[in-house]
């Protein structure tokens, strides 16, 4: 069930992880709102995400459906991330090969939205890639900044930047796959989001993964 879980949350942050990198401020408008697959007909909600400055909070809805419950928080300072276990009471640290790629956190933040390529050259798997300014545009109501970028393995896509939260409000790439945000809605995220709850246990990755003797 957990391997699945994280499978689940990396499919989420995977599809655009790459088109953004690393930011240099905090001054987003803290938000939730629904990460959804438009890929599909049916445009599933794929997650929840919880935004709160450097705090990040995603509850899968796929775990959750099968009553598993949890969610990933993650600090965008730190660089740091742990999975929450509702059904064991236990919390997990990710694994640090998965903790530690810049790409996964860059998903979630941009210095200025008016000049995101800037932010994205930076990154050393674009090196070589090209990354343009499409222009203004409306995404469900809110205003976005649209571009257009394929980095120097190939990948391509575009994605719209909500000058107010600066943050990724719609993407979409060159395999074919598309996500939205949907039900934005902005306002300060409770703490407790973003923290362990009292009582969870640690659970020990390392001594699950060592082989018995």
């Amino acid at each position: 069930m957990l391997p699945t879980f994280l499978r689940s949350t990396v499919r989420i942050m995977g599809p655009i992880s790459f088109l953004l990198a690393a930011a240099l401020g905090f001054a987003q408008t803290e938000f939730s709102a629904d990460i959804v697959n438009t890929t599909d007909a049916g445009s599933p909600v794929k997650a929840h995400i919880y935004f709160a400055k450097d705090k990040v909070r995603i509850e899968p809805t796929e775990s959750n459906q099968r009553g598993a419950g949890g969610a990933v928080l993650m600090d965008l300072t730190a660089q740091t991330a742990m999975v929450i276990m509702d059904q064991q009471h236990m919390y997990m640290e990710m694994p640090a090969q998965m903790a530690s790629q810049r790409a996964v956190y860059n998903f979630f933040r941009t210095g200025d939205a008016d000049n995101a390529c800037s932010d994205w050259a930076q990154q050393a798997r674009n090196k070589g890639g090209t990354c343009h300014k499409v222009g203004t545009d409306t995404v469900n109501g809110r205003s976005a900044v649209k571009y257009e970028a394929s980095n120097a393995e190939g990948k391509a896509g575009t994605f719209w930047i909500d000058p107010k939260l600066r943050f990724p409000i719609k993407w979409q790439n060159s395999n074919g796959s598309t996500g939205e945000l949907r039900n934005i809605r902005e306002g300060t995220q409770p703490a407790n989001l973003f923290e362990i709850p009292a009582g969870y246990q640690k659970f020990d990755m390392g001594g699950m993964m060592k082989s018995p003797k």
